[in-house]
């Protein structure tokens, strides 16, 4: 018999790639079509489209580590404390634990029972797990988020980069939109079909709004960019 497949365990990782990804192909791209709105020439929309593609790569690293790096702390000092109530207080923290499984549905005498089973195994981890919702899969990796979170951005922000590099500059900003929501939408896919859910919702979702954040960008170029020679 074949086992099910979940998908909590790819939360993590699956949301710093599709955010990063996602990030790259919609920042570099509203970036390049709004210097594009308002230039007849190249060099300045290539130039705006690997500004944003490193400081947005950056940004994201930076971002992700720092806010991952938080959430640890955080689970580092509830566990601190949480073993320092089991070192003072193991009674309270029993009967606390006994009192969560109750809740979910046991009686009180089993609660207990499986209380001082896994309290004997591993207090801190039965707490952590049970009390505190902190566990392997959840644990938090500030380095591997952002470095995640930057290598999928630059994956997604070379597609418009590369367009920007080739494509026609009098339909650069046809392009750009044409390619970003092509890039979008494959983005969108791969990350319903690894997460598990459905395709098409995720593909629309994005693409709505990439279409409206590169609209307004474009809107913007045009009603404030000073054409080039």
């Amino acid at each position: 018999m074949e086992l099910e497949k979940h998908y909590t365990t790819r939360s993590g990782w699956l949301r710093a790639a599709v955010l990063g990804a996602n990030d790259g192909i919609l920042s570099t791209t509203s970036i390049a079509i709004g210097v594009a709105a308002a230039s007849h020439t190249r060099s300045p929309i290539i130039l705006a489209a690997l500004a944003g593609l490193v400081a947005g790569a950056l940004s994201m690293a930076a971002g992700e580590y720092v806010s991952v790096s938080s959430q640890s702390d955080i689970e580092a000092a509830d566990l601190e404390r949480e073993k320092k109530e089991l070192e003072t207080i193991p009674d309270i923290e029993l009967k606390e634990l006994a009192k969560i499984y109750k809740k979910r549905g046991l009686d009180s005498k089993l609660s207990m029972q499986v209380a001082v089973q896994l309290s004997k195994h591993n207090a801190l981890e039965a707490h952590a797990k049970d009390e505190l919702g902190i566990n392997e899969f959840s644990q938090p990796k500030p380095l591997q988020a952002a470095l995640a979170s930057a290598t999928s951005f630059i994956s997604g922000g070379l597609l418009p980069f590369l367009v920007s590099l080739f494509a026609p500059v009098n339909i650069m900003v046809i392009l750009l939109y044409s390619f970003a929501i092509i890039f979008l939408a494959l983005s969108g896919g791969i990350a319903a079909k690894a997460g598990g859910s459905g395709m098409v919702k995720g593909i629309i979702r994005i693409c709505f709004w990439g279409t409206i954040a590169m609209g307004i960008t474009a809107l913007v170029g045009y009603l404030f960019g000073v054409k080039t020679a």
